[in-house]
């Protein structure tokens, strides 16, 4: 019997014993590895306010709600406040990790005319004048596994005494005496357990909360509470008070962001009081240690009566502990409860989120993107992109209500719905600015800007033309006046006829070369590109960023191929950019959890045309606006402006690409399986273009394209491309490469001076001569 007895014991031991191995185990590989997974944080790019730059107010307003800031009538704001009066606005920026180092926040204030910033001002020192600052940039997602847990890790050092203070004496007043469980609190709660016949009551301490948060489920049990209390107690052993307290403090749940999940002191102070853990006061510390028994309940956002008692009573109990004097109870407790406005916005950029992260997985893996609480800093505007998914929505709905037969039904699959992209990119620095790939992410996830594959039709022909101007560097060489051909053309091309025709079948015979891109002249143009040649058409499309397929086949010149959207918009940035392709982009900086820079994406230029032949492509795109194919749009935009409509077969595909001198922009708006949808570029694409140009424009800078060395201005006459005479009536003031103006007087409509004499009509020959280049 002895026997049995010792073996049962020592089973038992064993048993006990390994269980308890394994259990350490899991403690230390938790607690000393990777306790959490942070979601990296993607961000938009900052917002510039710089003297003589724009400033509009309302759309300022909107960034800094969506920024957290509140409205104020106090002098000077606070931190993460804003005040404004006639003719100025003062803002108090908040501190922020910048990719440049930590940023402390400081009272600027905006002095504005007429849409202008006139002055800006350091109002640390009143007088003293600076000539830029920056928004702070906006939170647009994080990427993380299941749950979004957001978190701002704080050593027990940072952590204000009051406040560690404030935690223990509402959640473990003995954690400092006891070994992890409190024996005490365990009687009083199974006493109160078994009157009510359940579990009603809990007797956790601060040790035994942490052991639930990070290795056990919250369903209460008797058996899980078992495993708890061995754990703390393990825990207890192998650590000391205050790493256990740290971990703690990083570990809690404080309530909810949005989508977001508010866990850890750091990032409740920075959610509720707009600073960081170091400067938390002792109110607004008992505030937040109010919350932890409850955040939903007590959330300041929806109740303040409740939060003010409930951090009145942690208080009371500080001062009942010997925390606090009474002087800072009584202090304390009248001091109001104001927390940071909070407005759950959407900062929804799915698709260019999925365009990122794609770019990022070529450098990180998933599971670092996930868990390693990455800071990446983005090259979007919120609200540009804000603008961007109004314009294509309402512009799809307008079309639809246009044309009923567009619009399926609800039974129908609503993936298979009219659908429309829109891409805005920053010539200059190939900053991608805003991307929608869809009508609705939630319906179709596809990104047509990045994966749909579609002929661009004559948004093509601005490249064609490019070519042209490129070859004519003589005297005599091809100009925006050159005459084209535009009458029916025929082309044997591979043992095949191809009889290309123009819109309506209108042929207009001889025209300029301007003229034929403004109406877009499919004959002329392919008249053009048969003495131009395929082969060097080819080449400046890949210079200026196509690098989709093109077989060099004489349809390739009325966008009979297919190419992406992202493509053509920034071949049209390049236009913009004096001829410069800068490779869209869409990420700036990437930094770790702790600021420290690890990647940082450069800008990938090449002088796609030279800044002359931009020029004049430019010039004869604004005349698109003027009188060509987008003059209906003329009278909505207020800045200079140039661009060109696309339109393929059967109306299967439309398009509108254009831009000012900052901002490129492309529109497409078709079927994913096409079919016609009965509209051209201009009445289906360019209506929505025009909208968020237009919104946009408030804040962008008005200025015009400005002319590089080497142009030269000329008065012609519209016919015929050689220069005005008094007895012309249609004059344009025209623009070329130096060196390739017209000389000649137009001989349509001769003056004075001319020789004519008795019977005798202008002078022969000379309107032959502008085909010369072409002989």
């Amino acid at each position: 019997m002895w026997v049995s007895l010792l073996i049962l014991f020592l089973t038992v031991v064993l048993v006990g014993g390994g269980y308890l191995v394994l259990l350490d185990r899991e403690i230390v590989s938790r607690f000393e590895g990777r306790r959490w997974r942070l979601p990296s944080k993607i961000y938009s790019d900052t917002f510039s306010l710089y003297t003589g730059g724009p400033f509009q107010g309302d759309h300022l307003k909107n960034r800094l709600r969506r920024l957290g800031y509140q409205p104020t009538k106090k002098r000077p704001p606070r931190k993460g406040e804003y005040r404004t009066g006639r003719g100025f606005m003062e803002i108090t920026l908040n501190d922020f990790l910048y990719p440049t180092g930590e940023f402390e926040g400081y009272p600027v204030r905006i002095e504005h005319v007429q849409g202008t910033i006139k002055r800006l001002r350091d109002l640390r020192e009143p007088k003293k004048e600076i000539y830029s600052v920056e928004l702070e940039p906006e939170l647009i997602t994080g990427l993380f596994e299941l749950v979004w847990e957001e978190r701002s890790l704080v050593s027990l050092a940072e952590v204000p005494e009051h406040t560690v203070g404030a935690v223990i004496a509402v959640e473990d007043h003995r954690f400092y005496e006891h070994f992890g469980l409190d024996f005490p609190s365990i009687a009083r709660a199974v006493v109160a357990n078994l009157e009510a016949g359940r579990i009603v009551q809990g007797a956790s301490t601060l040790t035994q909360q942490l052991i639930k948060n990070f290795y056990l489920t919250p369903k209460r049990s008797f058996s899980r509470k078992a495993k708890e209390a061995v754990m703390a107690l393990l825990l207890e052993i192998r650590y000391t008070k205050e790493q256990i307290l740290e971990a703690y403090l990083n570990e809690i749940y404080f309530g909810q962001r949005g989508a977001q999940g508010v866990y850890g002191i750091g990032e409740a102070a920075d959610f509720y009081f707009g600073k960081s853990v170091k400067k938390l006061t002792l109110p607004e510390s008992a505030v937040l240690a109010g919350l932890i028994r409850s955040p939903n309940l007590y959330a300041p956002h929806k109740d303040v009566a409740r939060i003010h008692k409930r951090r009145d009573s942690v208080l009371e109990k500080m001062w009942g502990l010997g925390m606090i004097s009474e002087d800072q109870y009584m202090e304390a407790t009248k001091t109001p409860v104001e927390v940071r406005a909070f407005h759950p916005e959407h900062n929804d950029a799915p698709y260019f989120v999925d365009y990122l992260v794609r770019e990022l997985e070529k450098e990180y893996s998933l599971d670092i993107l996930t868990s390693e609480g990455l800071l990446i800093f983005t090259t979007l505007d919120v609200e540009m992109q804000n603008e961007a998914r109004n314009s294509v929505k309402k512009g799809l709905e307008r079309l639809e209500a246009r044309v009923p037969s567009l619009k399926r039904s609800a039974s129908d699959d609503p993936g298979k719905g009219l659908q429309g992209c829109l891409v805005a990119i920053e010539p200059q620095t190939g900053f991608v600015r805003a991307m929608i790939g869809g009508r609705d992410y939630k319906t179709s996830q596809f990104n047509r800007v990045v994966q749909a594959v579609r002929q661009p039709g004559s948004l093509f022909k601005p490249i064609v033309f490019a070519t042209a101007l490129a070859a004519g560097g003589q005297p005599t060489g091809f100009t925006a006046a050159s005459i084209l051909q535009d009458e029916p053309i025929r082309i044997r091309y591979e043992r095949k006829t191809w009889n290309p025709t123009n819109f309506n079948d209108q042929f207009f015979g001889q025209v300029t070369a301007r003229t034929s891109l403004e109406n877009s002249l499919n004959c002329a143009t392919v008249w053009l590109s048969q003495r131009t040649g395929l082969p060097k058409i080819i080449e400046t499309a890949r210079r200026l960023g196509i690098s989709s397929p093109m077989d060099p086949a004489p349809s390739l010149v009325l966008g009979a191929f297919e190419t992406k959207p992202l493509e053509m918009a920034s071949a049209f940035g390049a236009f913009a950019n004096h001829g410069v392709l800068t490779r869209p982009r869409a990420i700036r900086k990437v930094l770790d959890k702790n600021g420290t820079l690890l990647e940082r994406r450069p800008m990938e230029l090449e002088q796609a045309v030279s800044p002359e032949v931009a020029y004049v492509v430019t010039s004869m795109l604004q005349g698109v606006f003027e009188r060509g194919t987008a003059q209906s749009a003329s009278s909505r935009i207020r800045v200079p402006a140039a661009g060109k409509t696309g339109t393929t077969n059967d109306s299967r595909d439309a398009w509108f690409a254009g831009y000012t001198p900052r901002l490129a922009a492309l529109v497409w708006v078709g079927f994913d399986k096409p079919e016609s949808i009965e509209r051209s570029g201009s009445q289906a694409a360019l209506p929505i273009w025009t909208d968020f140009i237009r919104n946009t424009s408030d804040w962008l800078v008005t200025e015009d394209f400005v002319p590089p060395p080497g142009v030269v201005f000329r008065e012609i006459d519209r016919l015929s491309g050689l220069l005005a005479t008094s007895g012309c009536t249609e004059k344009i003031r025209e623009v070329f490469v130096e060196g390739t103006e017209p000389t000649e007087p137009c001989p349509l409509h001769p003056d004075d001076s001319m020789d004519k004499g008795p019977g005798k009509g202008p002078r022969k020959g000379v309107f032959r001569k502008v085909l010369d280049w072409f002989r």
